[in-house]
């Protein structure tokens, strides 16, 4: 969606020097930028290579302000003390574009389902009893949102505005969705977690109840194919703003706080306590109630015992059982020392 950068500065609270007439469609890499492109650099060694390349403008720090106020800057400049963050945002403000603001022909939208204003519905999705949906928000091609089935698990799904659920998610009944949450394709919300009670009699295994609801709150973001449980008799809950990458899996009764980030290929087993601020890297394994308190980092592959609690704000772990990384890299010289000596 073209905007004026005079429009874009407005809106992103950055200070713009230069035309702001100049309309921009897109954002781009310093490499593949056009004419109608905005671009941005975080540091000055790269600024020159900015200003020379096709792009229309430039988001750029403070550094990038020109000597005096008769120097010119060779493109429209928009200053800001996070570019980064600046051209992320920008990019969502040019991307969206009202087009195809329609319920294709092909969904299926129970008649006790609310739809609210500028919902679009892509083909083959179908939209259960009770469900409600919030204005703007986008249903993928394919999405089955579930039934209010009259089961304990409760009720329709509940998505707020302006969300964007990709093709092919499959949200069950029981959950509640925010505002502006993204969930990338394939995801599944809401399932029922694994739980099983064995009859010590015959040796077989029941299923114990899963009937309990997930609350995803404003501002998360869920990766394709990732996997979220419902709580078992309550809920299971992530907070405001977590990010949370492709292929992870998140089991009954886990409480994720704000804003947390979380790696592809991780796996949390139920009941598993994650505080505010935390950040996993990928492939991380956490047992059962175990807690990790605010702020700490996982490095990939760590792994977290059942019922342990892992406390350090700003502190790196690695490893399994994990611990603080100086830690593990000195057990690991050790090892490696003691083994030479073996030889």
């Amino acid at each position: 969606m073209k905007q004026t950068l005079r429009s874009l500065a407005d809106k992103l609270g950055c200070r713009l020097i230069g035309s702001g007439s100049i309309k921009v469609t897109a954002v781009s890499s310093l490499q593949s930028a056009n004419k109608e492109s905005l671009v941005f650099v975080e540091d000055e060694q790269h600024l020159d290579t900015a200003l020379h390349s096709a792009a229309a403008a430039i988001i750029a720090g403070e550094f990038a302000t020109p000597d005096s106020a008769s120097s010119v800057a060779a493109k429209p400049l928009l200053i800001s003390p996070q570019p980064r963050l600046a051209f992320a945002r920008a990019e969502r403000l040019l991307g969206s574009a009202e087009n195809h603001r329609v319920v294709h022909p092909s969904a299926i939208v129970a008649a006790s389902a609310k739809v609210g204003k500028k919902v679009a519905i892509g083909a083959g999705a179908i939209i259960g009893e009770r469900a409600r949906i919030g204005d703007e928000t986008t249903i993928g091609s394919g999405c089955v949102i579930g039934d209010n089935t009259g089961t304990a698990a409760g009720g329709g799904v509940v998505i707020g505005s302006h969300c964007s659920i990709d093709a092919h998610v499959t949200i069950y009944p029981g959950t509640i969705l925010g505002n502006r949450v993204v969930v990338q394709a394939g995801a599944v919300l809401g399932s029922a977690g694994f739980g099983y009670v064995k009859d010590w009699e015959t040796g077989r295994y029941e299923r114990s109840p899963q009937i309990g609801h997930l609350v995803i709150e404003d501002d998360v973001e869920i990766g394709a194919n990732s996997t979220i449980d419902r709580g078992a008799l309550d809920e299971t809950r992530i907070r405001r703003g977590a990010k949370i990458d492709n292929l992870v899996h998140i089991g009954h009764n886990v409480q994720i706080g704000e804003n947390v980030v979380i790696a592809a290929q991780t796996g949390l087993s139920g009941s598993v306590i994650i505080e505010d601020n935390v950040i996993m890297g990928g492939q991380v394994g956490i047992g059962d109630h175990a807690r990790v308190e605010a702020g700490a980092m996982l490095g990939g592959q760590c792994g977290i015992l059942p019922k342990k609690v892992l406390r350090g704000k700003g502190v790196v772990f690695w490893g399994t059982p994990a611990r603080p990384v100086k830690e593990y890299l000195k057990e690991l010289a050790f090892v490696s020392r003691s083994a030479k000596k073996q030889r």
